[in-house]
């Protein structure tokens, strides 16, 4: 993609503006923690020092409206705590420019390297270094800047206080992911009827995951319904995929699909409707002929073989997810869904954080007793501290987008702060707050918020100058606009950051206003100097980019890994039900054998969201592969790779019992995959072709051993799709004749 066409392509992303579910109260609430502090410090300080001590408050409501599982006042006793301490950081050697210029460097550095540790970690550091830029200019003693730094650490304790004491919604984010995972499902199993080869992106069901990490305390006190969903969402997936897919389910056309395509409808609308009650925290209601549907026709089974065994999973999943709700279901009458044993059966928890066994739910199982369920346990911050520092010491290396990342903030705040000292206006240090603030790791997010920092400052301070011009309005009215215009950017924080620099530049021209800056010098100073330091953002990642086109042969070959695993780990269950091989390559450790495919498949979501990740910021980088894959290559391995995993999560929906018969021929597939997977990973990151011969070979011996079988077993049928997969990942990564 030419420059001209990626910076336009990112200055209309930048610009746009999303819809969004907007919180009101939740925005009043943190607006309220600003106004707390400004308006106290304005009666028993100074102007100066209200508009000092408001960055506290603000920055720390901005953490709290971040994308984490955390509860909100740690992020905000946290945030606060951090800024407190680059103010007074600043102030020791504020005197000495040459060593503050080198201290803001340093500062600057160690906040690049902090979105190593994640987004809300980056943000906060990020918010740091804007900290000490603005506040180390007013305190005179060091008293003075101990008590600055202690009203800013009181900014981030009336947030915390506020949500403690005020609590909006509680558990609704959690609650929200939950039955977006449940809802993703629902539009799966409904799309499925028209589409057997849907993909579906498992992207609602990890952040449910992230969501089910819970500290001793909170599970303690979390709702019910949040405890036993998610477990019932991962296991829906592979049973409506293979129950509509045409190679191990049920035909085409015919009775057969039509019964197909009922039960696919009647269960999303058993999953939006425990979806729904989850949202809301209510019942499940469930209409009557959703229920008539799940339940043994009068006149018999219609589906037979596989697709029959896929069904009397789905109908008993159906059933363990209106029962795990532990609510009342309200029904017009009472239907038996499935045969009595079945009922009463106990839905099989998560292989990995919720029991060390489980129950397989086949219509033929019989009842076992439940395991007492556990939680995804969340790390305390001191817990996380030596990860923390493990990751600085990963990411501290050359070839590190992250390092990469950290250099060029560091390079830019320096010497946009040295040029906002030696250029005429007074507020030089707009110059490198925006560029900190601006900058990211990857070229499209740089660059799009460049592009709305400028538009939406030059939008905001103008709008905000008119009304100081035409109103003139007192240090307190000032405040009480200053307080409107951040309520207004915490409401609307996600629907576009365009919007939310316009709301920051005007609170920014009317908390001034409370120190008696003039308008002029405050609106036209902000703009020309948001542009300097937004431009020098651009520009730093232009001359020393981290681009992530050249990476995404890696990122393939990683998902290759991942899923290779997984697949791998599926057919170890059918070459070894039991679980009891061990030593040989390709073989699960003694034990539960759907525990390392459950970790295996964890593994390939965190690797396709690599691939996702790096896909989507290629896509609009203005280079060309070099050496990597050209677009067309990459999304056709990208195909080829969920197909490889949608085939074998086909497979997962046919595991053996613990006492059926190996299959030889699984085994022996199983070892010619493990086998060349390390060989393909390799090519792929070298450029090379794949070489799947072995795979293949392993395949036509299967086909042998059951040949005189009336029909071949789900295993193999499947095998010979992952095979195809694999052929297709070949093809697309082949280099091309020039």
């Amino acid at each position: 993609m030419p420059w001209f066409r990626a910076f336009g392509e990112t200055a209309r992303s930048g610009l746009s503006v999303e819809r969004a579910k907007l919180n009101p109260l939740i925005a009043l609430r943190a607006a309220a923690g600003v106004a707390v502090i400004v308006f106290l410090t304005l009666w028993a300080g100074s102007a100066e020092l209200a508009v000092a001590s408001a960055f506290g408050a603000f920055s720390s409501g901005v953490a709290t409206f971040q994308r984490s599982w955390r509860p909100r006042p740690v992020l905000a006793l946290c945030a606060g705590a951090a800024l407190a301490l680059s103010t007074f950081a600043g102030y020791l050697v504020v005197g000495h420019p040459v060593a503050f210029v080198l201290l803001l460097a340093a500062w600057a550095f160690a906040s690049g390297l902090a979105w190593g540790l994640g987004p809300t970690a980056g943000v906060v550091a990020s918010s740091t270094v804007a900290c000490m830029l603005v506040t180390v200019t007013l305190p005179t003693t060091v008293l003075g800047a101990l008590a600055q730094a202690a009203l800013i650490a009181a900014g981030g304790l009336v947030q915390a206080a506020l949500i403690v004491l005020f609590p909006v919604r509680p558990w609704g984010e959690r609650r929200d992911a939950l039955a977006d995972a449940l809802a993703a499902v629902a539009d799966y199993a409904r799309r499925l009827r028209h589409d057997p080869g849907a993909s579906f992106d498992p992207k609602p069901l990890m952040e449910a995951r992230s969501a089910a990490a819970v500290t001793p305390r909170q599970a303690r006190r979390r709702p019910r319904q949040l405890g036993g969903y998610r477990g019932l969402a991962e296991r829906f997936r592979p049973v409506l995929a293979s129950l509509a897919d045409p190679v191990v389910g049920a035909p085409m056309v015919g009775r057969e699909r039509e019964r197909v395509r009922e039960l696919l409808q009647a269960a999303a609308t058993v999953l939006d409707a425990t979806a729904r009650a989850v949202r809301r925290g209510e019942r499940v209601r469930l209409p009557e002929d959703a229920l008539d549907v799940l339940q043994v026709p009068a006149s018999g089974p219609v589906l037979s073989g596989p697709a029959r065994k896929a069904a009397m999973r789905l109908i008993a999943l159906t059933q363990d997810a209106v029962d795990a709700a532990q609510e009342p279901v309200e029904v017009t009458r009472s239907i038996p869904l499935i045969p009595r044993a079945t009922w009463q059966m106990p839905a099989r928890p998560d292989s990995v954080e919720e029991a060390d066994v489980y129950v397989d739910p086949d219509a033929d199982a019989q009842p076992a007793h439940p395991v007492q369920p556990r939680h995804l346990s969340q790390p305390s911050l001191a817990v996380l501290v030596p990860v923390a520092v493990r990751t600085f010491r990963r990411e501290l290396r050359w070839s590190s987008p992250v390092c990469r990342h950290a250099l060029r903030v560091a390079a830019v705040v320096a010497v946009s702060y040295v040029l906002g000292r030696v250029l005429p206006p007074e507020h030089g240090y707009w110059a490198p707050l925006t560029a900190v603030m601006v900058m990211r790791p990857d070229f499209s997010r740089t660059y799009e918020r460049g592009v709305a920092r400028v538009v939406g400052t030059l939008f905001g301070v103008g709008l905000a100058g008119t009304v100081t011009v035409l109103a003139h309005p007192p240090p307190y009215a000032s405040a009480a606009l200053a307080v409107v215009s951040v309520g207004c950017m915490y409401l609307l924080m996600r629907t576009g950051y365009a919007i939310t620099s316009a709301c920051i530049g005007a609170y920014v021209v009317f908390l001034l206003g409370i120190a008696g800056s003039l308008w002029s010098q405050t609106v036209l100073d902000r703009i020309w100097l948001t542009a300097l330091g937004g431009g020098l953002a651009m520009l730093s990642y232009a001359l020393f980019p981290a681009w992530e086109t050249p990476q995404l042969r890696d990122r393939l070959a990683d998902w290759l890994s991942a899923t290779g695993g997984y697949t791998i780990a599926v057919l170890d269950c059918f070459a070894d039900p039991a679980g009891s091989a061990a030593g040989a390559v390709g073989t699960p450790a003694p034990g539960n054998p759907n525990r390392k495919v459950r970790e295996a498949l964890l593994d390939t979501r965190s690797a396709r969201q690599e691939w996702d990740q790096t896909a989507t910021r290629a896509g609009a980088e203005p280079v060309r592969h070099r050496g990597g894959l050209s677009r067309r290559s990459a999304t056709a391995a990208q195909s080829a790779m969920v197909t490889l995993g949608r085939v074998t999560m086909l497979l997962e929906a046919h595991l053996p019992d613990r006492d059926a018969k190996p299959d030889s021929g699984a085994e022996e597939y199983s070892r010619a995959l493990a086998a060349a997977l390390p060989d393909a990973v390799t090519a792929l990151r070298e450029g090379r072709t794949p070489d799947w011969g072995p795979v293949h070979d392993a395949l036509a011996r299967w086909w042998e051993q059951e040949a005189d079988l009336p029909s071949p077993s789900v295993a193999l049928r499947t095998a010979d799709l992952l095979a195809d997969a694999l052929e297709d990942l070949a093809d697309a990564v082949a280099p091309r004749a020039k």
